[in-house]
């Protein structure tokens, strides 16, 4: 199903590659939600909005009014749930619940919450990994998406981050979407 379209030796290449070509904005958002937003999350296992807002609009922006009808106790609940299981299926899906969250949000949601666990979802990962974006997201696909990732990931000896960069960069650079 999946399949890297570049050899596995060029990952840190082309991870490297989106740190270089990142607008310096998204760049230090990006840092921001790493440093700060990420650890934050993990110390409370809950997601506040201000924090919520910040990994969504970072992800995708077409989406901000959406972000903003979410009231912060049902992002609160919702995100305690996503951390609080163990039942991978109702980890995702339950933040597809928020207004505005679709698969590839709640992925980003998930990541920055448990970076060591999950992959980001996106239409140039997929691309990268020689897949055509779904019609139409479901667990089977996503838990298929996250073990390639992890599996990935550790035979190649870098994180679930690194190994998105290189996806997300290729794909950019390289890819048929550009």
């Amino acid at each position: 199903m999946f399949r890297l379209q570049f050899p596995a030796k060029h990952i840190k290449y082309w991870a490297d590659r989106y740190v270089d070509k990142q607008n310096h904005k998204d760049r230090e958002e990006e840092k921001r939600i790493i440093k700060e937003i990420g650890p934050r999350i993990r110390h409370k296992k809950f997601i506040d909005k201000e924090d919520f807002q910040a990994i969504c609009n970072w992800k995708t922006k077409w989406a901000t009014r959406y972000y903003n009808y979410n009231q912060p106790d049902f992002i609160r609940a919702i995100t305690k749930t996503a951390f609080s299981t163990n039942d991978e299926r109702l980890r995702i899906e339950v933040l597809t619940l928020l207004k505005g969250v679709g698969w590839p949000v709640a992925s980003a949601l998930l990541h920055f919450m448990l970076p060591n666990k999950y992959p980001i979802l996106d239409f140039r990962a997929l691309e990268s990994l020689g897949q055509d974006v779904p019609k139409k997201y479901d667990f089977e696909f996503w838990d298929k998406y996250v073990k390639y990732c992890r599996k990935h990931a550790k035979e190649n000896g870098v994180t679930l981050r690194v190994l998105d960069r290189a996806l997300w960069q290729f794909s950019k650079e390289k890819g048929k979407l550009g």
